[in-house]
């Protein structure tokens, strides 16, 4: 099956009861049973909730995997994954990765014990120095948040394997329209399906896929004793917005090479982060293991000043100054303040994000009506 069929019919029947081609939102807490213990899998709705169940098994479709479980955000998702580890054991991250796992990282596992390296991942001797034999896991963002730097999976993941390491890739940036990591060996492939699975901008929620039978068994029993799972309408709207994932990501696509171009060629812009560009670092990478580049890029202003980036950013009218990504709208944001603020300054700017750097989530709207958005905004800097 290709995956615009999967991304609409997966994990889907139609109702039994009633015939309704949408799968119903099983509001409920709890469910009945026949006798004690006789509850055909569904006992308690924090364990297991059929809506919810439907749309973990089209994720785990459209990510070629055997076993699929939603949390209730994407950091959700993370802190299950971080705690399959122990006090003692160390992770390998990149280097340029999501503020928030950088914060959850440092601020809140590091103080049971669990230690992490970032590590720029195009640097394949540094991964090699870094492992020891506390080390347990590798942490890959591809392409990361938010320089748009491509990570060779199968690189991460052969050095995983060699290692006996559990290889987890953040997909977010991509979704599985683009690059299915598992398919290329990974462990563990995770999203923050708020951002495109979902494409609505209007659910907060975290996936995990997996081929591992044991880790599946481990992350289910985790989501379930910590109970970060979510609710059956936020279930059911990401359900409704996975039937559409393949035909806005081709418009995120296109409408991404247009704007990423039109910055490129622009005088009052500095660098543009963009995986498509030949001279992108890793380029040949993205091309062998992403079927597009996406809608995501970031870019620098020659003057590499803040107020620029402010007035900028404060002044677009297609693009919305908010944090998030990949919904159908535009976006616009400031790392350095927003997104990544929890880095502290000099982390940041050593991977690159200086006071004037922009990123953008384009969204599906008319590709002139967003360069022209562009335009006049940056016709605002003096």
């Amino acid at each position: 099956m290709k995956f615009g069929t999967k991304a609409i019919h997966a994990g889907q029947e139609p109702d039994p009861t009633t015939g309704a081609i949408m799968t119903p939102i099983y509001q409920t807490s709890t469910y009945v049973q026949h006798a004690p213990g006789d509850h055909k899998g569904y006992a308690y709705a924090r364990g297991k909730n059929p809506t919810r169940v439907a749309l973990e098994a089209c994720l785990a479709a459209l990510e070629n995997a055997k076993h699929g479980l939603c949390f209730s955000s994407g950091m959700g998702a993370a802190d299950a994954i971080i705690k399959l580890l122990v006090p003692g054991d160390e992770v390998i991250a990149t280097d340029d990765l999501y503020g928030g796992s950088y914060r959850m990282f440092t601020k809140v596992f590091s103080k049971y014990g669990i230690v992490f390296h970032f590590v720029d991942m195009h640097d394949l001797d540094a991964i090699e120095k870094t492992i020891n034999d506390k080390t347990k896991m590798i942490w890959v963002e591809t392409p990361t948040n938010p320089m748009m730097k491509i990570i060779d999976i199968a690189a991460m993941v052969e050095i995983a394997k060699k290692h006996n390491l559990i290889s987890v890739i953040d997909n977010t940036f991509a979704s599985p329209y683009l690059q299915n990591p598992l398919d290329m060996g990974a462990d563990i492939v995770m999203h923050s399906a708020t951002k495109y699975l979902n494409g609505h901008s209007d659910v907060i929620m975290g996936a995990i896929c997996t081929n591992n039978d044991a880790l599946y068994e481990q992350l289910a029993f985790i989501a379930n004793s910590c109970g970060a799972t979510p609710g059956p309408q936020d279930s059911f709207l990401v359900m409704r917005g996975l039937k559409t994932l393949h035909v806005r990501m081709e418009r995120h696509c296109q409408n991404g090479k247009a704007v990423a171009h039109y910055l490129k060629n622009h005088p009052k812009v500095g660098k543009v982060y963009w995986p498509g560009f030949e001279e992108h670092p890793n380029h040949a990478v993205a091309k062998k293991q992403m079927r597009d580049f996406g809608g995501m890029i970031s870019f620098t202003l020659k003057t590499d000043s803040f107020e620029d980036a402010s007035t900028l950013a404060s002044n677009t009218k297609v693009f919305s100054l908010a944090e998030s990504l990949g919904g159908v709208e535009s976006l616009i944001g400031h790392p350095a303040s927003m997104t990544h603020a929890s880095i502290p300054t000099q982390e940041r700017i050593k991977t690159g994000i200086t006071d004037s750097l922009l990123r953008l989530s384009v969204g599906i709207e008319d590709e002139e009506d967003l360069i022209e958005d562009l335009r006049q905004a940056l016709e605002k800097i003096v």
